[in-house]
């Protein structure tokens, strides 16, 4: 097919709560939409990307700018969701907007085929179980509030933001009130490796995982942390691509990979991540960016893939939104139904599209 032009859309959703992670807080979710128009169909991408580089590097603007200036203009002629990754591999990094791009592209082209995205990345189940994020509170009475109201709407694993200062003393008040909830958590790289006596003090509390406790660059200093605590480290933020998984399990930095495809460059690098994995018998679960429907159709279809053993980021839409972009996804018995339909399976709402969108443009290619 022939891709015709993208229309970037800027929206503002705003947060039911505030969520707050070891790197800021956030009342409004900034992102961008991306439509792609071809011959054939239109296809839908979202890039998840933070306003300010904090999570990672990239930063909307950013994306913007490299989507704008390099990498649109790079699929003239003949495309297709497989061909878009290496025709942008010339231009160094910038994963978030090359992965939004690939999945707006790759939707269209599922749409015309009539083929949906789980059907495509090799999805084995209708249906995946979820998990929640709990960003840190203002204190333990106010976490253990938000704990148990998340159990009581089904939600079948919690994940505890920590960062020092929030952490032992949190998980443990967690614990205790909720003895036999599957629980991780989630430092989003907030220690450094002199801090692991303090982390294996998480370890008496049967935690599924500790997520990227260390910066994302220290993977050999992961490795040391896991010869430290008993708690298996997962990898979030130092997980890249496909290349940099395999490394970090043959270091022994990983027993669990937290697969988000915004982050390694779109859906089909995250699914080489997961088949990397499963090869080594490492599991892998998907992560969230606090997506709309849009992305989260996506991610509940990677999450279906059969090597995902663990509950994923994948919440329901009322989690973060009280009206979403798309139909709602709706948690049935702690569980999200994959969608069945063409490409994502999901198109925005105009009206509620149209209220939180703060400018579009379009970029003809």
């Amino acid at each position: 097919m022939k891709l015709t032009g993208v229309e970037l859309r800027w929206v503002e959703m705003p947060l039911k709560s505030p969520f707050r992670t070891s790197f800021g807080t956030q009342t409004v979710r900034m992102l961008m939409l991306l439509r792609a128009v071809t011959d054939e169909s239109e296809g839908w991408g979202e890039c998840v990307a933070m306003a300010d580089p904090v999570y990672s590097s990239e930063y909307l603007e950013g994306c913007a700018d490299v989507l704008r200036r390099f990498l649109i203009p790079a699929l003239t002629g003949p495309v297709d969701g497989v061909s878009v990754a290496p025709r942008l591999a010339r231009f160094r990094g910038h994963r978030m907007a090359k992965g939004a791009l690939e999945m707006a592209v790759l939707d269209a082209e599922l749409r015309a085929r009539g083929v949906s995205f789980g059907r495509e990345l090799g999805a084995t189940r209708d249906r995946v179980p979820c998990g929640v994020s709990v960003g840190i509170m203002n204190s333990i009475p106010e976490l253990l509030d938000a704990v148990g109201g998340y159990v009581d709407e089904g939600y079948v694993r919690i994940k505890l933001k920590i960062e020092p200062g929030w952490d032992v003393e949190a998980v443990r008040a967690v614990r205790e009130r909720f003895a036999d909830v599957p629980l991780q958590v989630d430092a989003n790289t907030a220690y450094t490796l002199a801090d692991a006596r303090h982390l294996a003090r998480l370890d008496p509390f049967d935690l599924l995982l500790i997520e990227q406790p260390l910066d994302e660059e220290d993977v050999l200093a992961h490795a040391e942390l896991a010869k430290v605590v008993k708690t298996p480290i997962c990898l979030d933020e130092s997980i890249t691509s496909a290349r940099s998984a395999a490394d970090a399990i043959k270091l022994g930095a990983c027993q669990i990979v937290n697969i988000k495809p915004g982050r390694v460059g779109g859906y089909l690098e995250a699914r080489r991540i997961h088949d990397v994995c499963a090869a080594h018998g490492i599991a892998v679960w998907c992560g969230g960016m606090l997506e709309t429907g849009i992305g989260r159709a996506a991610n509940v279809a990677l999450a279906a893939l059969p090597g995902c053993t663990l509950p994923g980021d994948t919440s329901a839409s009322d989690r973060y939104y009280a009206m979403d972009v798309t139909e709602p996804f709706v948690l049935d018995d702690g569980h999200l139904a994959v969608p069945t339909g063409p490409g994502l399976g999901v198109t925005p709402l105009p009206d509620v599209l149209d209220a939180v969108t703060v400018k579009t443009e379009w970029i003809p290619v």
